[in-house]
């Protein structure tokens, strides 16, 4: 494993930025982190760099505060020989410094030297190098333009950042990071300034890099296209703690929580019955005999002019968003549960739906989540 994160804790003041946390992320692996704001993942980033101190295992928390520690106590069963660790390769750097760590750090503002032309941003991080590990300048030189043709900017070494559009200035700053030729690289929203369509074909580009260099690679982002989409591995972080970890179609078609199918794109949420026998069923009659809620994506509905069994439920259409490859249905059920159907273009125009119509919705899938179930 290139990095190996065990049991650890962070608060500020009465703030809990993050509990009990433990990760492993294999050489050569790109890992997101994702969650929405306050959820732990710049934290956990911050701590792997070095930038942030973890809270001191709960024994010692313990022996300094006295009785007042005995809840720190309960965050974890882990020994404390292990707990707030952080490993590189199978070696502990939890008390190294930033520079001693040597990851590659990418920030979402560029953080770019604006004073520095693009080859010298590139070449900063060689030669603040101490002497007897500065490379010479033939060798820099060598390296910046390999760089430079990697991320598509030959010839542009000479221009300023505020002569660069936001995706070359932050494909500089990939490159910056790049350059000191870190086993470990860690990208804190790196395309969370720029538009859309730049953050796709960076996301494209970031994919083929990271299969270019093999640079084990942590991602943070509160965009879930852009986590599944450049991924191996997905962290869904929530309220300081990992929701799920697994590949992108693990998390998103075998979501673990509530909270992760809700976080990772639309989906419609209805109440749910669990049927006798040993298959649970589902229906979307607003019938349920616990607590149970069933959460449905609009690609796992269908659309028919009639109702196709049991579980159909009649619904009228009140407008249809056509642009795209799939047109999006929004419907309201007799229940007045809105409801959003994605079917392909081609379908509706098959169906020729219109507003004001009523159809029937039937679920071709379900995710149900309760004290006993999780389907």
């Amino acid at each position: 494993m290139s990095v190996e994160v065990h049991h650890v804790s962070k608060t500020f003041g009465s703030y809990v930025a993050l509990h009990d946390v433990s990760l492993s992320v294999a050489t050569g692996e790109l890992v997101a982190l994702l969650g929405p704001s306050g959820s732990g993942k710049t934290t956990l980033l911050r701590i792997i760099a070095g930038m942030e101190v973890p809270d001191p295992p709960s024994g010692l928390v313990s022996a300094s505060r006295g009785s007042a520690g005995s809840d720190a106590q309960t965050r974890s069963n882990a020994s404390p020989s292990d707990e707030g660790k952080i490993l590189f390769f199978g070696e502990d750097v939890a008390t190294w410094t930033v520079s001693q760590r040597q990851v590659g750090f990418v920030f979402q503002h560029y953080a770019l030297f604006k004073h520095m032309s693009v080859y010298e941003n590139i070449a900063f991080g060689l030669r603040v190098r101490p002497r007897q590990l500065r490379p010479s300048n033939t060798e820099i030189d060598q390296r910046v333009r390999r760089l430079l043709q990697l991320i598509q900017l030959e010839g542009l070494g000479d221009r300023f950042p505020m002569q660069l559009s936001g995706g070359q200035r932050q494909r500089v700053a990939l490159a910056r990071a790049l350059a000191i030729e870190p086993k470990i690289l860690l990208l804190d929203e790196p395309f969370g300034a720029l538009d859309a369509k730049v953050r796709q074909k960076l996301r494209e580009w970031l994919r083929q890099l990271h299969e270019t260099m093999n640079t084990t690679t942590i991602l943070v982002t509160h965009d879930q296209e852009e986590a599944l989409e450049v991924s191996d591995r997905v962290v869904v972080m929530n309220q300081a703690q990992i929701e799920q970890i697994g590949t992108p179609e693990e998390v998103f078609h075998h979501p673990a929580s509530e909270f992760v199918i809700d976080f990772l794109g639309s989906v419609n949420v209805f109440s749910g019955r669990h049927l006798e026998g040993d298959v649970p069923g589902h229906d979307l009659h607003g019938k349920s005999r616990d607590d149970s809620k069933m959460y449905v994506r609009p690609h796992e509905l269908s659309i028919s002019r009639h109702a196709e069994d049991e579980r159909s439920l009649p619904a009228r259409i009140q407008r249809i968003h056509r642009a795209g490859a799939h047109a999006k249905v929004f419907l309201q059920t007799a229940l007045d549960q809105n409801v959003r159907v994605d079917i392909p273009i081609t379908q509706c125009n098959a169906l020729s739906l219109a507003h004001g119509e009523q159809v029937y919705i039937t679920p071709l899938n379900t995710h149900v989540f309760s004290n006993d179930f999780n389907i």
